[in-house]
């Protein structure tokens, strides 16, 4: 396990955010049971405050700050549900907040966000967003990475620890990869608990940062996110979380924006739950795991997210 991020950081963001998240519900599927042939169980993440799991990274690395590290207020950079993580997590401190956001970032995550009280500044693309960061740092405002951060990952990592305590029996758990953060942390809590559970990441073409990484040995940037999964939208892994995918996870599978959003509508007809491409395409995952996915196995979907654009959901039906 890598010395940076370790079971015992995630058990103490336990206990650092428990009064600021919700735990949230974990249950058995018979429909997706039936489809897939096995066992299957799904995290409902998309009812985390905020709509997705980001809020445990983002409160994690907030609660750590000092009074002087807090300094302006919180930044960060996102064009979707870490956005809404640090303006929620500042709003509950009595902070102020920042988050630089990509022109093209859907307007219900800009009225979200500027509903949590957070100030939002646009720049030209998310590069440029992360390039603009470091003036407010300058400043004296304390960043809150999306992923590449200890604090955030040990936060994401509580899903892994409740999944454990409610599917005791798991095998494999299926995760979404953005940036590699809820991966990582997920993933460090179950194999330094359970190292027999296969831990699975998938990406949907267009943003593909971890698959294309791997394949190359090293952390890769892709020249634009293209896909659907807009919060998949990571341009690259950083070395930390690349390093945590390339060690824990078995396999990276890569799906087709089509079959997120055809898992998308089952998810919605089926199991009456509204999740984003970047959960759906959890399922979709499954689907062509299907031969590694025997009868006696259990097996668990993150759906780390909810908060689809109305113009999004309109292209499933």
């Amino acid at each position: 396990m890598a010395d940076f991020l370790t079971l015992s950081h995630i058990q103490n963001a336990r206990q650092r955010i428990s009064a600021g998240i919700r735990r949230t519900p974990l249950t058995a599927s018979a429909a997706l049971s039936t489809r897939l042939k096995t066992n299957v169980y799904v995290k409902l993440e998309m009812f985390q405050k905020t709509g997705s799991f980001k809020v445990r990274g983002a409160f994690n690395k907030a609660l750590g700050l000092t009074p002087e590290e807090r300094g302006q207020g919180l930044v960060a950079v996102s064009g979707g549900n870490h956005a809404q993580a640090v303006a929620y997590a500042a709003r509950t401190l009595g902070l102020k907040a920042v988050i630089l956001m990509p022109e093209s970032t859907p307007k219900n995550y800009v009225d979200a966000t500027r509903g949590y009280g957070a100030e939002v500044k646009f720049a030209s693309d998310v590069r440029q967003a992360f390039d603009d960061v470091a003036a407010y740092e300058r400043l004296g405002w304390a960043y809150i990475h999306p992923f590449d951060d200890a604090a955030v990952m040990a936060g994401q990592g509580t899903i892994g620890l409740e999944i454990l305590e409610d599917v005791p029996q798991v095998t494999d758990i299926i995760v979404s990869i953005g940036g590699g953060g809820l991966i990582g942390g997920i993933a460090t809590a179950v194999k330094s608990l359970k190292p027999s559970v296969r831990i699975w990441g998938v990406e949907t073409e267009g943003a593909d940062c971890m698959a294309k990484s791997l394949a190359a040995g090293e952390p890769v940037t892709l020249s634009a996110i293209t896909s659907i999964a807009r919060t998949l939208g990571a341009p690259a892994p950083s070395e930390r979380s690349f390093a945590l995918v390339k060690t824990l996870v078995e396999r990276v599978i890569v799906v087709s924006d089509q079959e997120a959003m055809e898992a998308l509508r089952y998810l919605l007809e089926r199991l009456k739950v509204l999740t984003e491409p970047a959960s759906s395409c959890t399922l979709a995952a499954a689907d062509r795991l299907k031969s590694e996915l025997s009868a006696e196995r259990h097996v668990v979907l993150v759906l780390c997210g909810g908060n689809l654009p109305l113009e999004d959901l309109t292209r499933v039906f």
